[in-house]
């Protein structure tokens, strides 16, 4: 499944390629979806300029890009169609499990039978251009696990047939992320982590199984790029200002004074050799496993520019994460 390599900053994935431990995430150049009135996406988005990103990406050594069925209703998965195709040298991992119609950019519903699953894969092939989806995820994250065996069933039939090559779980809970490990063709886990949650039960899941721990969340949705003050809010058609329960790194759209005050104490420590704050994020996740793989979101050619440069300055040192370890307790 993975296999740690002499580099910190590159991984061996399933299908025995070598690529830099560096994903960028696709949910923000899906541009607005909504649950009625209540925004899902992050905005509006140019095309354009979400391809040139992922251009200037691939030109930096970026070969994964994670999206959804939903993201920006099915929108996300089309812009990396255009840009990507059918290239063989490119990982895109996709999921599936929240319907959206792409005409009224409103969520449906969730689904996860076996008819939705197989016409949701047809789908993904067709807007992004692919003869096989290299990493197809379940994207409901607290689907009961008993009735979770169907799924990972189909799964393993579309794997059978090469519609997909490999499936992982999108859930921020370790036993689901454990119950599935030992299928063939079950990979990674995606899940929230980043300096505020370090989830250390999934990371204890994720080395003992061998999975890919694929972070989403690695800056906080925002926070630990340094871009938002106490006063800055965000866009009207932006997630971040929803009142979602799983929605704590901003309250009203604007940054939550509690996570405020924990980036007071770690932002210096971040920043240590020459990183960005943002680098220093990445940097603290190679540290902090090497099965770590994070997957931060885009939209602009410098905000790619900015992610991959932490490839080059690697993972912080154990003194460094000792000190932030530190440094938070006190918060």
């Amino acid at each position: 499944m993975l296999t740690k390599t002499a580099s910190p900053t590159t991984i061996t994935l399933w299908n025995g390629r070598e690529i830099p431990r560096l994903g960028m995430g696709c949910w923000a150049i899906g541009g607005p979806f909504f649950a009625g009135d209540t925004p899902l996406g992050w905005g509006e988005v140019d095309d354009n300029e979400s391809v040139e990103a992922i251009d200037r990406a691939i030109a930096l050594g970026i070969r994964f890009f994670d999206t959804a069925s939903n993201y920006g209703a099915g929108h996300s998965e089309e812009v990396l169609g255009r840009a990507i195709g059918n290239r063989d040298d490119i990982i895109v991992a996709t999921k599936f499990g929240f319907a959206t119609d792409p005409e009224t950019k409103q969520a449906i519903g969730a689904f996860a039978d076996e008819a939705f699953i197989r016409r949701s894969v047809e789908t993904s092939l067709r807007r992004l251009k692919r003869e096989r989806l290299d990493l197809l995820q379940f994207h409901l994250n607290d689907f009961p696990l008993e009735q979770s065996d169907a799924v990972f069933e189909t799964l393993e039939a579309l794997r059978a047939e090469g519609k997909i090559d490999a499936f992982g779980w999108s859930t921020d809970f370790p036993d689901r992320a454990a119950r599935h490990a030992g299928r063939a063709g079950f990979v990674s886990v995606q899940h929230t982590m980043n300096v505020f949650e370090p989830v250390p039960e999934m990371i204890a899941v994720v080395e003992q199984k061998g999975l890919i721990s694929i972070n989403r969340g690695p800056l906080a949705m925002g926070l630990l790029t340094g871009k938002f003050t106490a006063g800055k809010a965000v866009g009207a058609k932006d997630v971040r200002g929803a009142a979602l329960d799983w929605m704590v790194y901003f309250k009203d759209g604007r940054m939550a004074p509690e996570f405020a005050a924990r980036l007071d104490v770690v932002r210096d420590l971040l920043t240590s050799g020459g990183r960005t704050l943002t680098q220093g994020a990445l940097a603290w996740l190679w540290a902090r496993s090497p099965r770590t793989f994070p997957i931060p979101g885009f939209r602009t050619v410098a905000q790619v520019e900015e992610n991959a440069g932490a490839l080059e300055k690697g993972p912080l040192s154990v003194d460094v994460m000792a000190e932030i370890d530190a440094a938070l307790a006190r918060v």
